[in-house]
């Protein structure tokens, strides 16, 4: 199964909460998911406003044949300054999370273990204006390998369901 293959199974798992693009989005992500929430919490009428939060997350893909660590780095790097340039921080702001995703035939080892080790954290005037995290998954393709940093593992259970879609009973790859 080619990486393009395999991010059109996995788009539509992002499509009933995110806004997700495929055209015009730039490189080097093939795809790109957007998230925003805005709560608002009143006493009695809209005019007495008691709270307001808003949290954002961006989402970027990204497709590979061998990945190594240089070309992860690029990628993983590429993936937090473009979510946290986004971020708008005020009083109301609560978070701007940045999720990358990369879906390739092959990674190397040393591309998987500094995915595993990427913490990055972002707080906004000591949190008063928010704060962003970084969470990256990794697909390695030819094998069912997944790597995730610490943020990342939360969404190891969705990659988990996916990987059914991907593979047959066995391990082998789908044709």
């Amino acid at each position: 199964m080619t990486p393009s293959e395999a991010l059109d199974i996995l788009l539509p798992s992002f499509h009933r909460y995110y806004t997700v693009r495929t055209e015009q989005v730039e490189p080097p992500f093939a795809a790109e998911a957007v998230f925003h929430s805005h709560d608002e919490q009143y006493f009695l009428l809209k005019s007495a406003k008691l709270a307001e939060a808003e949290s954002h997350e961006y989402v970027f893909f990204a497709l590979g044949e061998d990945v190594e660590l240089e070309e992860m780095r690029r990628l993983e790097q590429c993936a937090w300054e473009r979510g946290v340039a986004r971020a708008k921080p005020s009083s109301h702001h609560r978070s701007t999370d940045v999720t990358f995703i990369l879906l390739a035939r092959h990674i190397g080892d040393s591309a998987k273990d500094h995915l595993r080790r990427v913490k990055r954290y972002r707080s906004y005037r000591c949190t008063l204006h928010g704060w962003s995290h970084f969470k990256a998954v990794a697909l390695e393709l030819s094998t069912g390998t997944l790597s995730c940093n610490r943020q990342g593992r939360d969404l190891s259970g969705l990659f988990r369901n996916i990987q059914k879609s991907l593979y047959k009973r066995g391990g082998e790859l789908e044709t």
